[in-house]
């Protein structure tokens, strides 16, 4: 007894005397019943039908109206896939894979074209970074390729070639990113899709007492040892948390040591090649900008980041911990017991929003329960939206500083009258990061309050965009910059460079 096989069966002699089947040769056969094999076996049957529809397609196309369009035109050297349609090969190339399809484009000048057709090689882009948006790719490689400082504008966009950059992407090693962070580190490799593990970050390490070289090295190795990996094997990224922010001398110094006590360390153990860039920028290019403010809601203090030229920057100190102290004396007044800090910080994220309308939000019912998973339940009602109000309205913790909006319109005015560049739209892209940043209607509330205190001719176009990636957008900024065609070369310095650097004073 004889069972039919689900696959396309390959021509024999007499299917070749057949007018129809002539269409369809030995070669294209098997190539179809080779893809059916290697399919999944949950998927064989489904592959089969499709495969046994493509045969019976080009067994009824004429060789005419296979290629369509100019390509007909032009003598081919497809041989008979010449017969099936674009579509059909540019799918056949996808179940191929991009290694197999690279070997492809070495047949001929035919097979080449084809296997360069943009479209093939997004797809094997989108299916090598699932979770990361097709949009920050080509915006990296776009604007990020020739290292920092950028150079290229936005209306200056290279010709890019997504098969030469998925080949180069390919053979970029993987790097360790460290984002200081201001309150604590996060640390990973860069092919992860996030952070593998978290720190106290580099400038609270350790005994706080010991000189700043120590502790540097001290908690490189930590992370080293952590992550199971040897400082001389791959290259690292340094997210620089943002400290002394202000344009004083000593705070000019203070940044400076702190970027060469980093890359010292990291050269003395051994480490190829190294990039430290402060989080202000990373935030920006994570949210697919190269120039703007960056407004970064730290642990002790919120800075307000003009990224283009050395501009004003203005420094609240507004930070994480102030809200998170003021909604412990929010719950202490209704006596509501808890723990630790800890808890506090996790019914600030869970519970906890911004207002688009104080006084409006004081005349609702806001009650809402967190389970928390040992203490138990927490039930806020106008704590939920007090506590982020401190932002707008700083003196009702008790705080004499300014307020959030007030900063960011001090900064955009500043941008304003600097004149830096003549697009002067610039600086109307403000881009929050930080965990704090995360609370729901901040970046709604911030645009509103800026529009009403900003005139017409300079808040008409200003947007604030939330973070793209929540607490850990910075690093994801620096995933960005780690996975680019073009690294490490642009981007990291060599112990040799290094050296070059200091002796001249070139920081």
């Amino acid at each position: 007894m004889t069972t039919s096989s689900p696959f396309p069966t390959p021509p024999t002699k007499k299917m070749q005397n057949d007018e129809k089947s002539s269409l369809i040769s030995p070669a294209l056969s098997t190539m179809l019943l080779r893809l059916a094999v290697r399919s999944p076996p949950p998927l064989r049957p489904a592959m089969s039908s499709i495969l046994r529809k493509i045969v019976e397609l080009a067994s009824n196309r004429p060789p005419s109206a296979a290629a369509g369009g100019a390509a007909s035109a032009q003598p081919s050297s497809l041989g008979d896939f010449e017969k099936l349609p674009v579509d059909v090969l540019v799918q056949i190339l996808r179940l191929l894979g991009p290694k197999d399809a690279m070997r492809t484009s070495l047949v001929c000048k035919s097979w080449r074209s084809l296997v360069s057709d943009d479209r093939l090689w997004i797809w094997f882009l989108d299916e090598e970074c699932p979770n990361q948006p097709r949009e920050s790719i080509f915006f990296a490689e776009t604007h990020l390729r020739h290292g920092y400082p950028i150079q290229t504008v936005p209306s200056e966009v290279p010709e890019l070639s997504f098969m030469s950059m998925y080949s180069q992407r390919a053979q970029v090693p993987g790097a360790v990113i460290i984002d200081g962070g201001s309150g604590y580190c996060k640390y990973g490799w860069s092919k992860y899709d996030r952070p593998s593990g978290s720190s106290a970050t580099f400038l609270e390490f350790g005994n706080i007492e010991s000189p700043m070289h120590a502790r540097l090295r001290h908690f490189f190795a930590t992370i080293y040892s952590r992550m199971q990996v040897r400082p001389s094997m791959q290259p690292i990224f340094v997210s620089i948390p943002i400290c002394h922010y202000d344009d004083t001398e000593s705070a000019k110094a203070s940044r400076r040591q702190l970027k060469e006590a980093i890359y010292s360390t990291l050269f003395e153990m051994n480490v190829p090649e190294v990039c430290a860039i402060n989080q202000a920028t990373l935030s920006l290019y994570a949210a697919g900008e190269i120039s703007g403010i960056s407004i970064n809601i730290g642990f002790q203090a919120t800075s307000i980041v003009p990224i283009m030229r050395k501009v004003g920057v203005e420094v609240t100190g507004l930070g994480a911990l102030k809200l998170t102290g003021f909604l412990r004396e929010l719950m202490q007044q209704k006596n509501i017991s808890f723990e630790s800090l800890y808890t506090i910080r996790t019914l600030k994220e869970k519970l906890c929003y911004v207002a688009a309308d104080y006084e409006a939000e004081l005349c609702k019912n806001t009650e809402a329960t967190y389970e928390h998973p040992v203490e138990g339940s927490f039930t806020l009602s106008r704590e939920r939206f007090q506590t982020g109000e401190i932002l707008f309205q700083p003196r009702m913790a008790g705080v004499q500083t300014m307020s959030l909006h007030q900063a960011v319109a001090l900064c955009i005015e500043h941008c304003h009258d600097a004149e830096l560049n003549a697009d002067d739209t610039w600086f109307k892209t403000v881009v929050l990061s930080g965990g704090t940043a995360c609370l729901p209607g901040l970046a709604e509330r911030l645009e509103k309050e800026l529009h009403g205190l900003l005139p017409p001719s300079i808040s008409s176009g200003i947007r604030v965009v939330t973070p793209p990636f929540g607490a850990n957008t910075a690093w994801f900024g620096a995933k960005l910059i780690t996975n680019l065609s073009t690294f490490p070369g642009p981007w990291c310095l060599t112990k040799k460079r290094f050296r070059q650097k200091s002796r001249f004073n070139l920081w």
